[in-house]
């Protein structure tokens, strides 16, 4: 598919919660913490998704969440090496990987196995498998700038580049984070918020049919600020899926032009 100009970027924050003033940061402080992009704590950076970014693929996207930046490239359904033995599904493998310039406290670029392996769970519950037997569809993630949040971005960005591929999926995936500092959650962190927070929770799922396809939490959490930050998450996936829904459409509407 030909590169598709995306639309304008798209905020995708969560409805307010009832509380009117925000808790300091600091305990025992009377300044309050001022994210350091000037957002609220309950808003999310502006989203863009480009469809068709890479040309020699079958299906790819481009995401761009502030200064997280990622490609990705989805190539398939091809005879799969590995199955000797005839399957009645299809495979899924995924990539995850870091430029050398993504993050100059990297210093090189080096694959990441972890986001790799999630990348796979997040992902592989949304796609019908059944439908490519004793094939593979590869998926391989590329980080350009790691700006904070980088694998929700990279989830929600790999599922609109299987849609561009034309694979057959029960819905696409949106994924979001949250930060919990102190006593304040704070969803979508930078790369700064993020090396400073208590604890962090991911939640990719299906919006249209409301299943979580992934949940991840680190650190120790109250049941309060759980259901809070869970319903954060979920309330901006559904948010974000219009956003990927609107570019698939714009791109469809493109290519028939």
């Amino acid at each position: 598919m030909a590169a598709q100009g995306g639309a304008a970027p798209s905020t995708y924050t969560p409805t307010p919660t009832k509380k009117t003033q925000r808790s300091p940061f600091f305990s025992d402080s009377d300044v309050d913490w001022l994210r350091p992009d000037g957002r609220g704590f309950h808003q999310c950076r502006a989203a863009f998704f480009r469809t068709g970014a890479v040309n020699s693929a079958a299906g790819s996207a481009y995401a761009e969440f502030g200064n997280t930046k990622v490609i990705v490239s989805v190539f398939g359904p091809r005879e799969s090496k590995k199955a000797m033995v005839y399957s009645d599904v299809g495979r899924l493998n995924c990539n995850v990987s870091y430029t050398t310039f993504a993050n100059p406290a990297r210093g090189l670029g080096s694959d990441n196995k972890e986001f790799s392996s999630m990348l796979h769970k997040a992902l592989e519950g949304a796609i019908m498998l059944e439908t490519f037997p004793k094939t593979t569809v590869d998926v391989f993630a590329l980080v350009l700038e790691s700006g904070g949040s980088d694998l929700p971005v990279v989830i929600s960005c790999a599922s609109l580049a299987l849609a561009d591929a034309g694979i057959m999926m029960y819905d696409l995936v949106a994924g979001v984070s949250v930060s919990c500092l102190g006593r304040n959650l704070i969803i979508d962190p930078i790369l700064e918020e993020e090396s400073f927070q208590d604890g962090s929770m991911m939640i990719t799922c299906m919006p249209s049919r409301y299943e979580v396809t992934q949940l991840t939490i680190t650190g120790e959490w109250s049941t309060a600020k759980l259901n809070e930050a869970m319903q954060l998450c979920l309330d901006a996936c559904s948010k974000l899926d219009k956003i990927m829904r609107a570019c698939l459409e714009e791109a469809a509407s493109a290519s028939q032009d």
